[in-house]
This record gives C-alpha cells, structure tokens and sequence, in this order.
C-alpha cells in the first residue's frame, strides 16, 4: 500500500512540473477532479506550491496558477521542475549567469575568509574531481564538483552566498541528471577548480576571482554550444 506521505510527494511531483513546464498554464483553476487527486492529498501538495509561488488562494475562485514572475525560481524543487522542461536551456542560461555574477565574487571573498578545514574541503574535492574525470557525466564525479562550489560558497562567509548554494548545485546536478556533461571532464576546468583552491589558500583575491570567473564562464559556452544544437 502506498503510503499517504508518497502520494502527497508523488502528486507534488506531477503537478509542480506540470505547473513549470507551461502544461498547466497561469490562470488556471487547480481542483481535484481536474487533476485526478484526491482532495486530501491535493491539500497537502497545494500547500508547498503555494510556498514556492507557484500557485495562490483565491476567493470565490480557488487555488489559481501563478504567472512566473511570483515563482520562488531559486528554490532547489522550482530549479530541477525547470530543467526538466521544454526550457531547460533557457533555465541553464539562467543560472549560467546567476553563477556569473556571484561565484567569482565569493571565491574573491573566501580567500580571506575560509577557514583551514574549508580549504581542506576544496582540495579534497579537486582530487576526486580529478579521480573521477573520466566518468564526469556520473553521480561520483558530480558529487565532488557539487562539494566544491558549495564549500567555496560557504568560505565566502556571505549569508546570501551561501544560501544561494542551494541553487547553483541544483543545477549542476541538472546537467548531469539530463545527459548534458560530457563523458569525460575538460581538463581546463579541472585545472582552474585547482587554481582557485589554490589562490583562497594562498589568499590571493584577485587571482581566485579571475580563475573562478574562467570556470563560470566555460560552463555558460557549454551551455551556449547546447543551444545552438536545439
């Protein structure tokens, strides 16, 4: 028997992508018949829609889809919905420039502001980073490159960072997820993830935020390069 905890998640799954990927489009009036949820469970699943944006109360209408401007798009769930999509490029180019505009920043920062196990965690990174470059489109290697942009983030020591590392892993996971990373790493990136360790441990600002800056930037041509493929 399915329990009441996997229906709710399931239900949020459908109707959360539905919502994103314009399947369900703004305006429209959600109810249970119309989705095939039962009443309880579609309750539970409107309520955390109506959290990210995605939906609102109504009165005398009822829970209506929400246009994308209300959307919490920096949410992990609202991330990954997207990039499941038919605008999954649009939403790489997106974060491609959301990462250009905070990484470099942050990596400038931590190299004044990691702590000693922080730097430890870079490095320790970097080497399973390198260890597994030759499977970089599987979970182990994402897993390490995710570690590391979330350590840096962290070592900025800027609350809204690191609070951003939420989004910036949720979409490298997305191109990992949906077949976009290539078998094997490119060394240049591998190389400048060393570079900017190296320069936050040495603490040199300006360095760390020029390496950093060639990472963010090589990730937004691949995404470019995907684009002009569809």
């Amino acid at each position: 028997m399915v329990s009441t905890e996997s229906l709710h998640e399931q239900a949020l799954e459908s109707v959360g992508s539905r919502i994103v990927s314009g399947e369900i489009p703004p305006g429209s009036v959600l109810t249970p018949e119309g989705l095939g949820i039962s009443r309880t469970v579609l309750r539970e699943c409107l309520r955390v829609l109506e959290a990210l944006g995605l939906v609102q109360a109504r009165r005398r209408r009822g829970t209506v889809v929400q246009d994308r401007s209300e959307w919490q798009v920096l949410d992990p769930r609202v991330i990954a919905w997207r990039l499941a999509g038919p605008d999954r490029i649009a939403a790489l180019g997106n974060l491609s420039e959301l990462r250009m505009a905070i990484e470099p920043v942050a990596a400038r920062l931590a190299s004044t502001r990691a702590t000693p196990e922080q730097c430890g965690a870079l490095t320790e990174a970097i080497v399973g980073m390198a260890a597994t470059q030759r499977a970089a489109d599987h979970g182990e290697y994402l897993a390490y490159d995710q570690a590391f942009h979330r350590t840096l983030l962290e070592a900025s020591g800027n609350p809204g960072f690191r609070a951003l590392s939420r989004a910036v892993v949720e979409a490298l996971s997305g191109r990992t997820v949906h077949a976009l990373m290539p078998h094997t790493a490119n060394p240049e990136a591998i190389r400048l993830h060393e570079e900017v360790a190296a320069a936050v441990r040495a603490g040199d600002g300006a360095k760390a935020e020029a390496a950093m800056r060639a990472i963010v930037e090589e990730a937004d041509a691949a995404v470019q390069a995907l684009g002009e493929k569809t």
